[in-house]
This record gives structure tokens, C-alpha cells and sequence, in this order.
């Protein structure tokens, strides 16, 4: 019988099952993402990640849905790795070069967790992309959550973190019917590649609370390039300075957009437990 050692990993509540490419060949099937990530018969998590060799970086990270599509990039994720690659020996210091399908990425470990320099945000429309053209701030969008419910009308703004988001400002980030709303725009066709979503509720311009419905794993306890994307809707819409808290169900995640125009994540990585999967 074929085992797979994995490593249980979560980063603000958002937990992943990672794979030592290093350790033993490794090939992510959907079938096998989507087996282990199920909660009831697998893991459980709301993403594979896999370290593998690079020859561009000190390591590259793969990054599966619990649906078993594949994506570009994962804030929460990079920061799992990183710790992971640190205190298994794979990379031998405490910053680091992290190759994804969105591009060469850096992180570094201190007390304060991992800090990792997520790269500039995209803020063209065709390159996020969605089938608008120049930037897509506030825009007037209407949801039709399912037959025989009102339409709901909500201002959209959409970032790119390496993978698309689209923001949308609220009074009340409880009174949203998460997967309701999450699932209707994720799914709308004004995102060719579907697209994660935010509803952020501002405290003040330093403080604001998220929550989150990811392309392909659905609501997650926290999603660090959404909040990559959140706090970079918060300055372009006149909301937030450039260094915000934002508070997820899962925890705390602290964002810059600073003036070189790139985009620093700062949050916690912990192990949780190492098991073999069947």
C-alpha cells in the first residue's frame, strides 16, 4: 500500500496539507487535491501545497484547491512553506526565495511570523483579469444569488495579487450571506477565471474586518493575498492608509501597499501535526 507523508500546516486558521517534493517524487492529481482535502474522508484543508526543486529560486511551491484545480499564488500558504523549508533544514536561513506561477516571490521569518514581499499589485482590468478595461474600482455590480431571491446591488473592486479578487466594501460583514454572494460572483462572467472575494467592513483607516470566499475551497478562515488585495482597495477607495490590521475569522494579518508599490503580508505560520495519508 502507497503512504504519502504530509505535514499539517495553518496559517491564521487557514490550514493547508503540505508535501515534501524534496523528500519523494510528488505528483498532485485533482482527484488526489480533492481527496486530500476532504474533512470527512482525508486531511482536511483548503489547499495542497507542494515544495519542489527550482532553478530559479530556493524552492517552488505548487498550490491545489480543495476542488482540485490548480492556482497561481496563496499569502497564508507561502508563509507555511517558508517555515516549513526553514526548520526542516530545506533552505538553511530565515529569508528566503519562494518560485510560484505567479512569479518569484521573498519571505523572511522573524518574531513577528513570516513578513513576505508579495510583489506589486495588478490593477489593469484585462491582466487580473475580467473583461472590463482600465482599473475596475467601485464598480456597480448587481448579484442574483439564486432563483426567487432579490438581486442585490454591491460596488466591486478588483486586484490581482498573482490571482484575482474582488473587493467589496460593507456595513456589516456578518449580515453577508457568505457562500450566497461568494459563489454568485465567483462564478460571474465577468471574471473569465472565476475570482476569490473579499467583504471587508472598516473600523477605521488602520482596522478592518474580512471575511473571505476563495476560487475553488469556498469561505476559509483567511486568505492572504485577499488581504494583499483588501488593503490595496482600501487606499484606491480612499479608506485606509497604507499599513492596516485586518481581522479574519482565523486571526490577524498585517499589510503594507508601500511606496516602492509593492505589497508586504506579515502573519503567522504553525506546524499542527505529520501523518501519512493512504
Amino acid at each position: 500500500m502507497k503512504k504519502i507523508p504530509f505535514t499539517k500546516m495553518q496559517g491564521t486558521g487557514n490550514d493547508f496539507v503540505v508535501l515534501d517534493g524534496f523528500r519523494m517524487p510528488v505528483r498532485v492529481t485533482p482527484m488526489l487535491a480533492r481527496g486530500l482535502c476532504d474533512r470527512r474522508f482525508g486531511v482536511g484543508a483548503d489547499q495542497v501545497l507542494v515544495l519542489a526543486p527550482s532553478r530559479v529560486a530556493d524552492f517552488k511551491m505548487l498550490i491545489f484547491n480543495a476542488d482540485g484545480s490548480q492556482v497561481e499564488m496563496c499569502g497564508n500558504g507561502i508563509r507555511c512553506v517558508a517555515r516549513y523549508a526553514c526548520e526542516t533544514g530545506r533552505v538553511k536561513k530565515k529569508a528566503m526565495t519562494v518560485e510560484t506561477l505567479a512569479g518569484v516571490r521573498s519571505a523572511v521569518l522573524d518574531r513577528s511570523g513570516v513578513r513576505v514581499d508579495m510583489g506589486a499589485p495588478i490593477l489593469d482590468a484585462r491582466r487580473i483579469p475580467t473583461t472590463a478595461e482600465g482599473r475596475v474600482i467601485q464598480k456597480p455590480f448587481v448579484v442574483r444569488p439564486g432563483a426567487g431571491q432579490r438581486p442585490v446591488r454591491l460596488e466591486v473592486t478588483a486586484v490581482s495579487m498573482g490571482n484575482p479578487h474582488a473587493v467589496i466594501f460593507v456595513d456589516d460583514v456578518d449580515r453577508v450571506p457568505l457562500e450566497e454572494w461568494g459563489r454568485s460572483l465567483e462564478q460571474h462572467a465577468f471574471f473569465p477565471k472565476r475570482t476569490n472575494v473579499e467583504f471587508v467592513q472598516e473600523i477605521n483607516p488602520d482596522r478592518a474586518r474580512v471575511r473571505v470566499w476563495e476560487r475553488g475551497s469556498g469561505a476559509t478562515l483567511a486568505c492572504g493575498t485577499g488581504a494583499c488585495a483588501v488593503g490595496v482597495a482600501g487606499v484606491l477607495t480612499g479608506r485606509f492608509h497604507r499599513k492596516v490590521v485586518l481581522s479574519l475569522p482565523g486571526g490577524d494579518l498585517n499589510v503594507e501597499w508601500a511606496s516602492d508599490n509593492r505589497v508586504y503580508l506579515t502573519g503567522p505560520a504553525a506546524f499542527v501535526y505529520e501523518g501519512h495519508f493512504f
